[in-house]
């Protein structure tokens, strides 16, 4: 959901941006759309492959040891939702009586904390408090759509790349913006994102744009959208094709500009005095190969709430 500067990596993100708006008329998201970062990150240092990652520091242990305090939304699907059904996907919100998280994050989050010996709870928390609760002994780690940037670097603990995501930006089928191809298309136009996360910065390169006070969610900027608050939101490229299928009224503008550092990746972060935790975590996300992350995607793509 957020970003370091990426520079070399501005016209790739733009290739696979313009790739993307190609795929089936925005109708499914095939391997080429996804972008994962299997072991792309740096190497694990110290790492041994003769041993368990939950034996590779004893020094490590985050929290109790016991129990993962896993900090999220639970409102930004697909990376993480809530649910009043316990399933195979899910685990509990531990401040939320009887419901339950799921979503790409909560799949990572499981994985780390079987290979940690950890129990996963959720902690649902909004998405500017993460950095706070992390740092304040509330949760042990995010796994909650979140990217890593300068200003959140001096904060915490962030861990390799577990998926790579792009913005989009997103109108109404019968919006006067809806052939936009360039940023002087938008002058003029009311543009909403998400507060507190690169969704929201981007808008700042649209010169002419009306950038209007961001909303708290992602659901609550689609509704702005939909009941014509704004005329165009800030998305996430790899969660627009379900967008698109539940409200089919709703298009992916075809730009040929592109927002600068835009490329998100997703990392889990823990707090600095726990940095020594990140060769183990780093460990577990490398050995999540390309086909696993790609199956957890696409599962819950499907699974996601409308």
């Amino acid at each position: 959901m957020t970003h370091e500067t990426v520079s070399a990596t501005i016209q790739p993100a733009m290739r696979s941006r313009r790739d993307f708006l190609k795929l089936s008329g925005m109708a499914a998201l095939g391997m080429g759309g996804m972008m994962f970062l299997a072991g792309c990150g740096p190497a694990p240092q110290g790492g041994d492959e003769s041993g368990s990652a939950a034996g590779a520091a004893t020094s490590a242990q985050l929290g109790d040891g016991k129990t993962l305090r896993v900090g999220m939304e639970a409102a930004y699907a697909p990376y993480n939702w809530q649910v009043s059904e316990e399933s195979e996907y899910t685990i509990p919100i531990e401040n939320v009586s009887g419901a339950y998280a799921d979503g790409y994050d909560v799949q990572v989050a499981k994985i780390i904390a079987e290979d940690l010996g950890m129990e996963p709870v959720a902690v649902k928390l909004e998405f500017g408090s993460l950095i706070d609760a992390l740092n304040s002994g509330q949760i042990d780690i995010v796994c909650a759509g979140m990217s890593v940037t300068p200003e959140r670097a001096d904060a915490a603990a962030f861990s390799d790349s577990y998926v790579d995501d792009d913005i989009v930006m997103i109108c109404k089928n019968d919006s006067a913006y809806a052939g936009a191809t360039t940023f002087d298309d938008l002058a003029g136009a009311s543009i909403l994102g998400q507060v507190a996360t690169m969704y929201d910065d981007v808008i700042e390169q649209i010169e002419d744009a009306n950038h209007m006070t961001p909303a708290e969610t992602q659901p609550m900027v689609v509704e702005n959208l939909r009941n014509g608050t704004c005329d165009v939101i800030t998305y996430s490229m790899l969660s627009a094709p379900k967008l698109l299928e539940v409200y089919p009224e709703l298009v992916v503008l075809d730009m040929e500009d592109a927002f600068e550092d835009s490329l998100m990746p997703d990392n889990a972060a823990v707090a600095t005095e726990n940095e020594a935790a990140l060769d183990q975590i780093n460990e577990i996300i490398d050995g999540i190969d390309d086909e696993q992350r790609q199956d957890m995607w696409s599962a819950c793509m499907d699974r996601q709430p409308a």
